[in-house]
């Protein structure tokens, strides 16, 4: 029996996609490190996520109506369940994890319903007695490391010998499914459309990887097999819709690079430790999103007309961004990454305070 941990019952709220779960990892863990029972409030893109974060006791699931491209109804017989279910956990204290464009306020006074004490997250808005401690985020902070600042200054800090890195816990055995040889993953797909190749393009890349001599699996959800079908082309290894979360994760973690967009597979690369060639749209910025304390290269023109302007989809006839991109960029930034001699200095291991 593992010895009984002390501190305060913890809630932490992440409310969006799996990958924005997976950045809220290094701030979980924190929490987890002095809270005597730590849970997390998700929502359903996130639940598959949250229950691989190390140090999550429980996963509580919401869907809630201020989240999300495609948000449900305010129904008042869901909110006052969530205010029950939360209740009755009796929480000590709280941390509301957002990203820099969203307020953490409605979900701050379903806490406070819930007769949660005390309550942090991070708030350009007035919150009134909603918040006890309304935390500023540090300018050009990363999601990551910003959710991790919260922690910190909510009195939690990571446990010794963790360096803040994203983390998952155990992975399945992927092998039967990709086979024992080294391989490439090609992530075509992405919830943001513009934040995705185009079929098309994607289907070149992977043609282009596999004539370079590298065994190419191309990974995509269940409503991805026809995109992913089509871009394998019957040259690559097709593994559209055939994977869990978890298996996902294993199929990433086994690879030597992951090349993908600016998507939750990103972030799930960089949770195994799998370097990542990143197409990264500009329509959010890098310096929050890009693939957090792994080896990675950013491909994609950042100063396209799109820059900053959080559109789903391309609104710049071609897709110049990520379309542009050569072939030959990428097969050098995959043997970048491949290099043995590789200098990881394209990513930062401490960030400034």
């Amino acid at each position: 029996m593992s010895p009984r941990r002390t501190g305060p019952r913890t809630l932490v709220v992440r409310l969006d996609s799996a990958g924005d779960v997976l950045l809220a990892g290094p701030a979980v863990r924190a929490v987890a490190a002095g809270s005597g029972y730590t849970a997390m409030l998700c929502g359903p893109l996130g639940e598959p996520a949250a229950r691989m974060l190390p140090g999550v006791d429980e996963v509580l699931v919401h869907d809630a109506p201020w989240v999300g491209f495609e948000a449900p109804p305010v129904r008042r017989g869901l909110i006052d369940a969530l205010v029950d279910c939360l209740a009755a956990r009796r929480f000590d204290r709280a941390l509301i994890l957002s990203s820099y464009h969203q307020s953490p306020l409605p979900a701050a006074l379903l806490l406070k319903l819930a007769g949660i004490p005390w309550t942090a997250a991070d708030s350009e808005h007035y919150p009134g007695t909603l918040l006890d401690l309304r935390h500023r985020r540090a300018p050009h902070r990363h999601e990551a490391r910003a959710a991790l600042d919260l922690a910190e200054a909510s009195g939690f800090a990571l446990p010794p010998g963790d360096e803040g890195a994203l983390a998952l816990t155990a992975l399945p055995d992927t092998a039967p499914l990709t086979g024992t040889d080294p391989y490439v993953v090609v992530h075509p797909g992405a919830a943001v459309p513009a934040r995705a190749w185009s079929p098309a393009r994607a289907a070149r890349a992977v043609a282009a990887l596999e004539e370079a001599g590298h065994r190419v699996v191309v990974t995509g959800g269940p409503a991805e097999k026809e995109l992913t079908a089509g871009i394998a082309d019957g040259i690559a290894l097709d593994l559209g819709g055939r994977t869990s979360f978890p298996e996902l994760a294993g199929v990433l973690a086994g690879a030597a690079v992951v090349v993908t967009g600016n998507t939750g597979p990103s972030h799930l690369a960089a949770a195994v430790g799998t370097p990542v060639v990143c197409l990264f749209a500009p329509v959010v910025p890098a310096e929050r999103w890009a693939p957090y304390r792994v080896p990675h290269r950013l491909l994609g023109r950042q100063d396209a007309a799109c820059a900053g302007s959080r559109a789903r989809v391309c609104p710049i006839p071609g897709h110049p961004c990520l379309d542009s991109v050569p072939d030959t960029e990428v097969l050098a930034a995959v043997a970048a990454l491949l290099a043995p001699d590789r200098a990881d200095d394209d990513y930062d291991r401490e960030e400034p305070a």
